[in-house]
């Protein structure tokens, strides 16, 4: 069976990245459909929007307002954000969000479940597990046991999650994953490369990725 194979260099605090999984998820829909010859291998890239985030978080609102020129600023990219959101079926509740998370440790759970359950439907499930624990629940994800209870209710185990989390294992792996994304000057994500041979920057309406996959099958002709 042919293969299509999909790299997204995102990260899980980037809310671009959330609505350009749920376009993904609408245009693989169309995909399968079409092409029912073809399996699907999505591989989760790590990249740092925030490579300076606190181990222990900061606060959320306060960096943003300082990054973004105030409150009315925020505000408004906020209320952009939402509206972008709503057509992915996405209710962004940043005032639920108290902490700027580091990532590192989400990465890296991204990294592990991809080594130990390459069942794509966990890994999707996990994946979008991440982005709510965020964006729709505010829970805080640099966190080990959050992020474990979120592997948990994914299916994953919960204490095997843990206890790698409580390490620094695949650490190095994960920075070199990020520092790819550099090599690569990749400046914004989310970014998907499709079979090796296609880009896309961006939060893409599910039609553009659809016909990014459907190029990508082409060059192989």
């Amino acid at each position: 069976m042919n293969t299509l194979h999909i790299d997204i260099f995102s990260d899980v605090v980037c809310p671009w990245c959330f609505v350009g999984k749920r376009n993904l998820d609408k245009a693989l829909e169309s995909w399968r459909a079409e092409h029912p010859d073809h399996a699907v291998a999505v591989h989760w890239r790590p990249f740092f929007l925030n490579p300076d985030t606190p181990e222990s978080g900061e606060p959320y609102r306060p960096f943003l307002e300082k990054k973004f020129g105030g409150p009315k600023p925020l505000l408004e990219m906020w209320q952009r954000l939402q509206e972008t959101g709503r057509p992915a079926g996405i209710e962004f509740a940043f005032e639920k969000i108290e902490l700027r998370a580091n990532t590192l440790k989400a990465h890296r759970l991204i990294h592990y479940a991809q080594k130990a359950e390459p069942d794509q439907q966990t890994l999707a499930a996990l994946i979008e597990a991440l982005f709510a624990a965020q964006f729709l629940q505010g829970r805080h994800i640099g966190d080990a046991a959050v992020l474990a209870d979120v592997a948990g209710e994914c299916g994953m185990d919960r204490a095997a999650v843990l206890a790698y989390l409580e390490t620094d294992e695949d650490t190095a792996d994960v920075l070199a994953g990020a520092a790819e994304a550099q090599r690569l000057k990749i400046g914004g994500v989310p970014f998907f490369i499709f079979n090796r041979r296609l880009a896309a920057s961006g939060a893409h309406p599910p039609q553009d990725l659809l016909k990014a996959m459907q190029q990508s099958i082409a060059s192989e002709d």
